[in-house]
């Protein structure tokens, strides 16, 4: 069945209402969150130029075969080089650890998630494969 031409009048004008970015339109995309955007909790707070930040935040880690590299406070850095008065002990897929006047501080990439065995003791992982 055909529709009535009021009708079809009716949905051509509210899609050409829509191209021609209505205020309608604009209203509705201001209210809608940035799918890209990163969580809040990964932000960092002041500037990472900003060399008397008390606690480094570890950003980012690269590993390759030929060298890892940490970012740390925006600053890339590998293994022995120093940040402050700290020294960087090792990089980890997850982890970095500095040296600081012979105490360690360990940077965790995802400080809030924590990796734990299942009921039995087996890794999820491993849980994965036997079902």
């Amino acid at each position: 069945m055909a529709e009535p031409l009021n009708l079809l009048a009716l949905r051509f004008l509210m899609c050409a209402a829509c191209m021609a970015g209505s205020p309608l339109s604009t209203v509705a995309a201001e209210n809608l969150a940035d799918p890209t955007r990163p969580p809040s909790t990964l932000a960092v707070t002041g500037s990472t130029t900003d060399k008397t930040a008390d606690v480094p935040v570890l950003q980012s880690v690269l590993i390759s075969p030929y060298r890892k590299v940490a970012v740390i406070n925006g600053e890339a850095l590998q293994v022995g080089d120093r940040l402050d008065d700290a020294r960087v002990s090792r990089i980890a897929e997850a982890e970095v650890v500095l040296v600081r006047g012979g105490r360690t501080q360990t940077l965790k990439l995802f400080p809030g998630i924590e990796k734990r065995r299942t009921q039995n003791g087996a890794t999820a992982k491993a849980h994965k494969r036997q079902q």
